[in-house]
Parts: structure tokens; sequence; C-alpha cells
């Protein structure tokens, strides 16, 4: 496997076992593709569950910004 492509792969989050079975599918193009369409659908939905954390946080601090204008 090109050194490029490994230090992408570690750059995307991909473990030594997802590498190590992409570099045995270089050879079939559309399995590659739908592996890393995979891990991209695993980061984006780790993305969007970080983003509801933070909507709860904003939401909290709205909140008791809104308690301390009452009174």
């Amino acid at each position: 496997m090109d050194e490029n492509i490994r230090h992408n792969l570690i750059d995307a989050g991909c473990d030594d076992e997802f590498i190590e079975q992409f570099d045995a599918c270089l050879c079939d193009k559309k399995q590659c593709e739908r592996m890393l369409a995979a891990h991209r659908r695993i980061l984006l939905d780790e993305v969007h569950a970080k983003e509801h954390c933070i909507s709860c946080l904003d939401y909290l601090v709205f909140m008791m910004k809104k308690e301390v204008d009452l009174k």
C-alpha cells in the first residue's frame, strides 16, 4: 500500500484492522469505495451525536440564563 494512502486512512481515524482490510481489497475499487463510505457514515453519525450533545448544553445554558433573568 502506498504510504500516502496509509497516512490518509490513519488521519481519517481508521484503525489497523480497517487498514489491513482496505489493503487486502485494493484490487477491488468498488469494495474499497464501500469501505470508505461505511467509515464515513460512522464518522458522520459520531458528529451528529456530538452536535446533539452540544445542542443540549446550549439549551441548558439558555434555560439557566433565562431563569437568572426572571429573578
